[in-house]
């Protein structure tokens, strides 16, 4: 746990959120370079994030966010849901790492491995962070289509049910189009699995 982030008050720990966003900013720059920068546009979201990710079980509740389930990060493209995805992954408590993966490359992957691809990434007993579902396109292997990211999903909410082992993932998708693209089994799953955090449609394109 990071010191700076936060003070001892009656044996309680009182998370600030001016530290965390201030340590974020230096985090991103870190990583991103020196034209990172956070937004006021979205601030709600970044707490939304902060609060889910130090485990603040009462702000949690009372913004509807369940701890046991993991985040699906929605939004338009440039929004910046992957960086925050990579900003936020183990930075506070490093068993909430996860490995980040994108759907396009494990779509890629089938088409030379095959279904060992989905039982390794389905089966897998630890967090995965899948990046951009539903923009991969439907693979084959020797002629065999498969909806490679929706089988995915469905082991791994088995994993989810059994183990309790988070999914994360990011989406420029809504609702119904994850569903035409994964079926209704799926996105009742999903449901289940998931957290939804969207930024707001204020949210400037970082990447202009």
């Amino acid at each position: 746990m990071k010191t700076e982030l936060f003070q001892m008050e009656n044996g309680v720990r009182l998370f600030s959120m001016p530290a965390i966003l201030k340590v974020l900013q230096a985090r991103g720059k870190e990583k991103f370079g020196e034209n990172f920068r956070l937004y006021r546009e979205d601030q709600q979201l970044l707490y939304l994030l902060a609060i889910y990710f130090i485990h603040d079980q009462e702000a949690c509740a009372k913004n509807n966010l369940d701890l046991r389930k993991g985040i699906c990060l929605t939004g338009p493209i440039g929004a910046g849901k992957t960086s925050l995805m990579i900003l936020f992954n183990g930075w506070i408590f490093q068993e909430d790492s996860f490995q980040l993966m994108s759907t396009r490359d494990v779509a890629g992957q089938f088409n030379q491995q095959g279904f060992e691809v989905v039982y390794d990434l389905g089966k897998r007993g630890k967090p995965i962070c899948l990046d951009d579902l539903g923009v991969e396109i439907i693979p084959k292997h020797y002629g065999t289509e498969c909806n490679t990211i929706a089988e995915v999903l469905m082991y791994r909410y088995d994993l989810f049910q059994n183990h309790r082992i988070l999914t994360h993932a990011t989406t420029n998708l809504n609702a119904e189009e994850l569903e035409k693209k994964y079926g209704n089994r799926v996105r009742s799953r999903l449901r289940a699995m998931f957290n939804l955090i969207s930024f707001s449609p204020a949210s400037p394109d970082k990447r202009k």
